[in-house]
């Protein structure tokens, strides 16, 4: 399905705010439904976040060590392999990995890790390193980007996860997150992550400084992307969460205007093929309405977070596969439980 060349020009795109929610909640249903019919997909999924220590200061984050976080941890590569066995016993499909840009962790360890995981757990799908990430990794081993993605992929790392994009904006991103890598080549490394066969996600983190405007350009930027490079599975609108961190934001996006955006990304990204209602940022009970207004995935059970958490969210312990799936069919919704690259494990 092609975007309505209307929408590609932003001036255009930006007026879809304007519509009121029910008109643009059911466009948005519109395609969902067309691809997805009434099903709501998860995972079962485990988050390892290895160390919160950043050499970065982004002003959004409460995750990394700072005066309002003081307490760092970096944990050992057999730290890393038992929290994964624990994991998987408790049924993980995937272990999601990202972490702070801490320099007492190169390459090497990461990649250590890695085949260590893929050694021990060889049908865990592993979903590892932000761009954001795998560019400061480039940094300081002295070597390119699309040399950290061949070795990361030469290591058993199966998909990437969409983090590190936040607005593409680089104003905004002068404000919130200097030094983390910039626009251009966050998307330049998930195209040539996409050109290795690989897949991944993206995201855009609103509801802090940036505008409507600032929100459309993202979104379109992404829309080029995949038809250049196809190789995103989904898109994850993330909230802003607003405690512990530096940003002081005091206006916050209300629950149409979380909707509306969520809505108008299924609009203008009708090339991805996933809209993620991430629970750990909107929370379960905005989550499940927000499959009304577009998104088909809720992402999954988590087991421990510990990004969103820091900053405010109610995810810390992640949700029961029970609870998740109760939620979904109580909503009028059919549960899918799916793999990392949206293969059906169980309908329920």
């Amino acid at each position: 399905m092609n975007i309505h060349s209307d929408f590609l020009n932003p001036k255009e795109a930006l007026k879809l705010y304007d519509l009121d929610i029910f008109t643009l909640g059911k466009m948005a249903d519109t395609i969902r439904q067309k691809y997805f019919g009434k099903k709501v997909f998860f995972n079962s999924n485990a988050h390892i976040n290895p160390t919160n220590e950043c050499s970065d200061f982004c002003r959004f984050c409460g995750f990394s060590v700072h005066r309002k976080n003081p307490n760092p941890y970096t944990l050992s590569k057999e730290e890393v392999l038992i929290r994964a066995k624990k994991a998987i016993h408790l049924g993980a499909l995937e272990l999601h990995i990202v972490g702070a840009h801490n320099p007492k962790l190169n390459l090497k360890w990461y990649l250590e890790v890695f085949e260590a995981l893929k050694q021990a757990f060889p049908s865990i799908h592993l979903k590892a390193l932000t761009a954001a990430e795998v560019n400061y990794l480039a940094k300081i081993t002295g070597i390119t980007y699309q040399e950290v993605l061949e070795s990361m992929a030469k290591a058993g790392v199966d998909s990437m996860p969409g983090g590190g994009a936040e607005i593409f904006d680089e104003k905004i991103r002068e404000y919130i997150c200097k030094g983390k890598v910039d626009s251009k080549t966050w998307l330049a490394t998930h195209s040539f992550w996409h050109s290795l066969g690989k897949k991944s996600n993206a995201t855009m983190l609103f509801g802090h400084i940036e505008s409507r405007e600032h929100r459309i350009d993202h979104l379109l930027r992404l829309y080029h992307q995949q038809e250049d490079s196809g190789g995103f599975n989904a898109f994850i609108p993330l909230v802003y969460q607003k405690e512990n961190n530096f940003l002081q934001v005091k206006d916050f996006p209300s629950g149409q205007e979380i909707l509306k955006t969520i809505a108008i990304a299924r609009i203008l990204l009708p090339n991805i093929p996933h809209i993620k209602a991430y629970w750990a940022t909107l929370g379960i009970n905005l989550a499940i309405v927000a499959q009304e207004f577009g998104a088909d995935d809720i992402d999954g059970t988590i087991q421990k977070e510990a990004i969103q958490s820091a900053s405010g969210s109610k995810s810390a312990n992640g949700i029961l596969k029970d609870e998740l799936v109760a939620q979904i069919i109580n909503a009028g919704f059919i549960a899918v439980e799916r793999d990392s690259l949206y293969n059906e494990v169980k309908v329920y």
